[in-house]
């Protein structure tokens, strides 16, 4: 394949790489088919602002593989390797999400997309550390899990207090809101699926910013091995649409953290 010069790169529209930068800078060429094997074989090369940036890029390269005609299977085996070495079995979600997230894109505009960048790197950085492993990253959300449900308490921990640490941009208030729970979901090519994995998500969602709140199944997991000066306040029970079963809610409480906090969102209390 001929590299291209800087004046055919000039002359090429945006849409005819793979990933531009939110400088302007364009990345792997999808011009012809030559380039979208090149793109192929280089993706994980690249380095992204984040996950959106990621996964756009990656579905304009498998939509310009499809119209040349190339079948990437070694490209997508390659994308779906992460899940493969995911935990099976009984694991613990911890779920993140970012509160007045739209309220925030509208402050910072061009700006909301480093600060989400640094927020995911904080909460990555915490995950990491606790032993625990990214399941999937979208929007202003981070999905994590745990072989050990004291890892992912540890991991929760570490993620407010960094966020509580952290100097953000013109002194916005910057809060995260953590679910857990524990649970044995089925995985598959594309993450884990199962009504644990729904539950944790409505439990993370039920949370306001700055508050850790589990299930009972995790605070049973945990509550032996508490870290000095972390206790388990009842917030109890709750119905969640879409599930089965009361929810019993734990909020995780430490000295260093906020305490007190509105009863649970999107929730209805069991009778």
């Amino acid at each position: 394949m001929a590299p291209l010069s800087a004046k055919e790169r000039a002359q090429l529209p945006d849409s005819a790489f793979a990933y531009v930068d939110s400088g302007g800078i364009r990345r792997l060429p999808i011009n012809d088919a030559a380039h979208v094997r090149n793109a192929l074989s280089r993706f994980s090369q690249v380095v992204f602002e984040n996950e959106v940036a990621r996964d756009r890029a990656r579905s304009r390269l498998l939509r310009a593989a499809m119209k040349h005609g190339i079948m990437p299977v070694g490209f997508v085996s390659a994308q779906m390797q992460p899940q493969r070495k995911l935990p099976q079995g009984t694991i613990t979600f911890l779920l993140t999400d970012l509160e007045g997230s739209t309220e925030l894109l509208s402050r910072l505009d061009d700006g909301y997309a480093s600060l989400l960048a640094d927020v995911r790197r904080l909460v990555r950085a915490a995950v990491r550390s606790a032993g625990g492993r990214e399941a999937s990253a979208r929007g202003d959300d981070v999905f994590a899990v745990f072989e050990r449900a004291p890892a992912a308490l540890e991991a929760a921990l570490a993620i407010q207090r960094a966020m509580d640490g952290a100097a953000w941009p013109d002194g916005i208030d910057v809060r995260l809101r953590i679910g857990m729970h524990r649970g044995r979901p089925a995985l598959t090519e594309t993450g884990y699926v199962g009504i644990s994995v729904h539950a944790a998500a409505r439990i993370c969602f039920a949370g306001h910013g700055r508050q850790i709140v589990m299930s009972s199944a995790v605070r049973a997991a945990v509550i032996e091995s508490l870290p000095d000066g972390v206790g388990l306040k009842s917030l109890g029970a709750w119905r969640f649409r879409g599930l089965p079963e009361p929810v019993d809610l734990f909020q995780v409480d430490a000295a260093d953290l906020p305490a007190d906090f509105p009863p649970p969102r999107s929730a209805t209390p069991a009778k």
